[in-house]
């Protein structure tokens, strides 16, 4: 007798877009990016003169390091939504889908992931189609939300949605989609909260919690850089999205006469 085995298969919504900004916006997640942004400059300090590209919601982050840049894009999944950026400049965001990027092959020097491998569809698919559009030797960033730490289970803040990783789940990860992965940080300490004096103590919470606790932190922060000594197989996909533009131009219905 055969058994019959269901295949589950995860599915996360995409935080909206005005969500990430309203949350960015406040105390609460200014320094949530102060402290993230912090562990970030750790990892990368200058990309002179590097193509950028930020996939997700990365663009709390990408102004600290688009000055040094030849060029930086923002890719926002349309599950998402997107926002212009930079603010005040011609745009440098796209709305995508994240296993079809529309770039040529290795393009891209440098990818800063944020907000966005949790909500994959296909994380493995997402990150070969990134292993695709960069360049030999390119790096990749990501940054995920702790399974252990306290943000993945408060529902107030962005952290608290999607699959939430470990370190040993991403690293696999990343093995698997021909990265190998390098240095590594931790952020968001503190806990979540909206009391001024919880947050007051932010600090010391952050300096204490890198010592004493830093498997429960907030955030985990992978840098991996593309490896080339291992092919990835060549297959022909067809994308699961069609898309259709908000915009989309619609005829006037005329009317005839009798």
């Amino acid at each position: 007798m055969k058994s019959n085995r269901r295949l589950i298969t995860f599915i996360a919504m995409h935080t909206d877009i005005v969500d990430l900004r309203q949350f960015y916006h406040s105390e609460l997640g200014r320094l949530a990016e102060h402290s993230i942004a912090m562990a970030l400059s750790s990892l990368w300090v200058r990309l002179p003169q590097e193509r950028l590209v930020g996939v997700g919601y990365a663009v709390p982050f990408l102004d600290r390091f688009s000055a040094d840049t030849e060029r930086t894009f923002a890719f926002m999944p349309a599950g998402q939504g997107a926002v212009n950026w930079p603010v005040g400049s011609l745009s440098s965001t796209a709305l995508i889908f994240d296993e079809e990027l529309p770039l040529p092959d290795s393009s891209i020097d440098r990818v800063l992931m944020v907000h966005s491998l949790e909500f994959a569809e296909s994380p493995r698919e997402t990150l070969k189609e990134l292993w695709r559009v960069l360049a030999p030797g390119g790096r990749l960033v990501i940054v995920v939300p702790n399974r252990r730490g306290v943000w993945a289970r408060m529902e107030h803040t962005p952290f608290g949605s999607g699959r939430p990783y470990s370190r040993g789940q991403l690293t696999h990860l990343l093995r698997e989609t021909n990265f190998t992965p390098g240095a590594s940080a931790e952020a968001l300490f503190f806990p979540p909260s909206k009391l001024r004096t919880v947050l007051s103590l932010r600090r010391a919470f952050e300096r204490i919690g890198r010592t004493l606790w830093p498997a429960f932190s907030g955030v985990i922060i992978v840098e991996a850089q593309k490896r080339l000594y291992q092919g990835l197989p060549v297959a022909a996909r067809a994308s699961r999205r069609v898309f259709v533009p908000v915009l989309a131009p619609h005829g006037v219905p005329t009317t005839r006469s009798r």
